[in-house]
């Protein structure tokens, strides 16, 4: 784009085109990966990328490629990226143990940056070499391996169940109904906003800082990316070292990091100083990154991980599409010294005001619980047969209603999110103490998939409610079927 059409503006809507079709797809995507085969739909948007890396490679070695067409491509690229994503994030927790998770991801993100690191400056080896078209085809070719490991990796098929019948409309309000209802995914998907908005700026204007700051060619930028790559290798090695750290701070002093790093990058006058600015940056990035997707993960049960990876991924998306955009239009009307320095500026103050969300940090206990009992019914309910009302009556000490209803309120969250659209809570009139909760779930299918979804965390609150009940029974439950009339 540098060659093509030479503004910041220009050079940051690439990265736009990049971040956008993970803000859009991505939550389609997840609900895909949390109901089909993962392997299969890995393969089929393999293929259909590399497709996309063809005809973008062909263009390029025609001289047919204009600004329009490049955007339109990363944008098509991208999309194939989008459905991609959950899919390789949701499977990480399947090959380690719980453990090893936050050391997995760092792994995992440690891979992807000395892909970074050799990349890039490949590709400008190559187009100084061969020229603009060889990097392209060698990026055509690379699909060949990725499609021929899928073909070889072999999975134990998924058992086929309640919630994986589950349909994709209804599969992706689940996922929002229970992003919206986690204290912790709302945590991690907030810092993630605050983070990658401003920490966007340094990554967009590198192509701008490459060329005009520096006077450099391509060979130039890839050094640079190069440099922000071997910075996040650095970065994943040293992270397990923080472990005994709390998720907050790890993100907080990333987010210096990458300012400083961001600040740097603007004072730089030299590719040496680029380059260790740029090593500096990458390594806060990948402490934040990999800090906040660990987060994610911890915050997610097996069914709905996917999705809640696709929807913190559409938050980061979301971010870099708006950061890179905004950035550009700053680096454009007042200088990219100018918007390095308030984009670090914003990171931090940003960094500040968000400390006090708490990030998961892998306490909570999302296994399966599987106590709640089968419900009793006279006869088989359609499954789609709906809407259904469960209600459960307790019996307290008046003096302790403020108490329950503290510990009832933690207790909705939770059936919010196992598949509960409506909650509610009322006490009898005439017999104090007398506490009726009730919520509503879509058809009965959706309550029996409820049952498969309850949590141990979910257990341990419902058992914090029932401490308060004083009855000689447990509390009564009761299953609410609307008639059917025929």
């Amino acid at each position: 784009m540098t060659s093509l059409a030479p503004s910041p503006i220009m050079v940051s809507a690439v990265q736009a085109a990049s971040s956008a079709p993970i803000f859009l797809f991505a939550l389609f995507a997840g609900a895909l990966s949390d109901l089909f085969d993962r392997r299969r739909l890995l393969l089929v948007c393999q293929i259909l990328t590399a497709c996309s890396a063809v005809g973008f490679a062909a263009l390029v070695a025609l001289d047919l490629v204009s600004a329009a067409l490049l955007l339109v491509f990363t944008f098509v690229m991208a999309t194939g990226a989008a459905f991609v994503a959950p899919s390789w994030q949701a499977i990480v927790p399947q090959l380690v143990p719980r453990a090893m998770l936050g050391q997995a991801i760092a792994l995992n993100s440690m891979g992807i940056n000395v892909a970074r690191a050799i990349g890039p400056a490949l590709a400008g080896l190559l187009i100084v070499t061969l020229g603009m078209a060889a990097p392209f085809i060698a990026d055509a070719a690379s699909f060949l391996f990725i499609i021929a490991a899928l073909l070889w990796w072999r999975t134990a098929p998924r058992v086929a169940t309640v919630s994986s019948r589950e349909h994709i409309p209804a599969a992706i309000v689940g996922g929002l109904r229970y992003a919206a209802n986690s204290a912790e995914m709302k945590a991690a998907m907030g810092r993630a906003a605050g983070f990658f908005v401003f920490g966007s700026a340094p990554m967009s204007l590198l192509p701008i800082i490459a060329r005009t700051r520096l006077g450099g060619d391509a060979s130039a930028y890839g050094l640079l990316m190069a440099a922000v790559g071997v910075g996040a290798v650095a970065g994943a090695l040293v992270l397990p070292r923080f472990k005994g750290t709390s998720p907050s701070r790890r993100v907080v002093a990333g987010t210096v990091l990458t300012s400083v790093g961001g600040v740097a990058l603007a004072l730089a006058e030299s590719l040496a100083l680029g380059m260790a600015a740029s090593a500096l940056f990458g390594l806060g990035w990948i402490m934040v990154l990999a800090t906040l997707n660990t987060a994610a993960q911890l915050a997610l049960p097996d069914w709905v991980r996917a999705r809640g990876l696709a929807l913190f991924t559409m938050v980061f998306s979301g971010a870099m599409m708006v950061g890179s955009l905004a950035w550009g239009a700053t680096a454009q009307s007042f200088g990219t010294p100018f918007a390095l320095f308030v984009a670090a500026a914003g990171g931090l103050l940003t960094a500040a005001l968000l400390a006090r969300l708490k990030l998961a940090d892998g306490s909570l206990d999302l296994t399966p619980s599987a106590h709640w009992p089968e419900p009793a019914v006279t006869s088989a309910a359609d499954d789609e047969h709906g809407p259904v009302m469960v209600s459960v009556e307790y019996r307290i000490k008046p003096a302790e209603r403020l108490a329950m209803m503290t510990a009832l309120g933690a207790l909705k969250a939770a059936r919010r999110r196992g598949g509960a659209t409506y909650w509610a809570a009322f006490e009898d009139v005439a017999v104090p103490g007398r506490i009726l909760e009730m919520f509503i779930e879509q058809s009965w299918r959706a309550h029996l998939r409820h049952h498969g979804r309850v949590s141990q965390a979910d257990r341990a609150l419902q058992e914090l409610v029932i401490a308060f009940h004083t009855g000689a029974e447990p509390p009564r439950v009761t299953h609410w079927l609307t008639p059917d009339t025929g």
